[in-house]
């Protein structure tokens, strides 16, 4: 529940900021570019928004809210949960799509709709419904790559804490920005199938790294530090029971 508050509390940002700074480029021009070059300016802007809102709100996560979630263990807890609820909104918005589209199906669209947006309508609707159902799946298939992805970043951001060191939280927004910055240029210069394979190669990527860092378990080294101190002998010298002794000793 909390990896999800996290990924909810990230986006109260995140999609304001996309929103009004895009708002900000287009209105004023500050940055015109060709199709080619503006395409890779949106994939690395959108990658690294996405990297730096999530990432920070999961490292404030560790930070502030579950202190005690130190383990490699609860970091995986903690990813599912990102990974997870994003998962479900993204599936909510899906079936809610669909939905508009079962009432737009068999229905005169020219009475629904305003007539500016009536050809765009009728071509996503006709777009939609001859689509294959297996690339249908698609989005499924998708959302359950991402899961391993979510959680080696939680484990990433963990590391800043385990091993007190910062540069961890930002391999965790590089690693973020590159996933989210290559699925967008491969869906615009190439075929969803491609975006696909690249974000299972992703999510093979994450898997390793997952695993990789199970020997930095804080908690491991916590418990082998435990072990050590209750095996150690105390051994006391010892002492006559004399008088002296008794009263050198009675208020220590």
């Amino acid at each position: 529940m909390i990896g999800g508050s996290a990924f909810f509390i990230s986006q109260l940002g995140h999609i304001p900021f996309n929103y009004f700074f895009g708002l900000f480029l287009n209105k004023t021009d500050l940055i015109y570019l060709p199709r080619t070059q503006q395409i890779l300016f949106n994939a690395c802007y959108l990658g690294l928004s996405a990297g730096l809102w999530e990432e920070t709100c999961r490292y404030l996560m560790y930070r502030w809210w579950t202190q005690d979630s130190r383990s490699w263990q609860k970091g995986i807890l903690l990813g599912l949960g990102h990974g997870g609820f994003e998962s479900i909104l993204l599936g909510l918005l899906a079936i809610y799509t669909l939905f508009q589209m079962m009432a737009l199906k068999n229905v005169d669209i020219s009475t629904m709709v305003q007539p500016g947006k009536l050809s765009e309508t009728i071509k996503a609707v006709s777009m939609y419904w001859s689509m294959p159902w297996y690339k249908t799946l698609l989005g499924s298939l998708e959302r359950t790559l991402v899961i391993p992805i979510q959680i080696a970043l939680s484990i990433l951001v963990l590391q800043a804490f385990s091993k007190g060191r910062l540069v961890w939280f930002f391999i965790a927004i590089f690693f973020h920005a590159i996933v989210d910055a290559t699925a967008v240029m491969l869906i615009s210069f190439s075929n969803i199938y491609i975006t696909e394979l690249m974000v299972g190669l992703f999510s093979l990527i994450s898997i390793f790294i997952i695993f990789s860092l199970r020997s930095s378990d804080i908690s491991t080294s916590y418990n082998k530090v435990k072990s050590n101190n209750e095996n150690r002998m105390i051994v006391l010298n010892e002492m006559d029971e004399s008088n002296e002794n008794l009263d050198a000793t009675i208020y220590q």
